[in-house]
């Protein structure tokens, strides 16, 4: 079963309350999207600690209803 856009940035949000999330269906399958992830909580981590912070968000959703995700984050300007 497929993910929809608004329930992925829902558990985003909810695991990262302060930031903000901007998600993309990439295939209009609704298994593969983009996310772009801005949040002040990734200031000081590298690239890869912000990605795993995000996946954390999704849990075992990743790669069982959500197949696929492509992760842009970022800190705030």
């Amino acid at each position: 079963m497929a993910m929809a856009a608004d329930e992925i940035e829902a558990l985003i949000r909810a695991g990262l309350p302060d930031a903000q999330v901007r998600i993309t269906d990439l295939a209009g399958d609704g298994n593969h999207y983009a996310a772009h992830v801005v949040s002040e909580s990734f200031r000081g981590m590298n690239r890869l600690a912000q990605q795993r912070a995000v996946y954390a968000t999704l849990g075992e959703r990743m790669g069982g209803e959500l197949h696929a995700l492509q992760l842009t984050t970022a800190v705030p300007n």
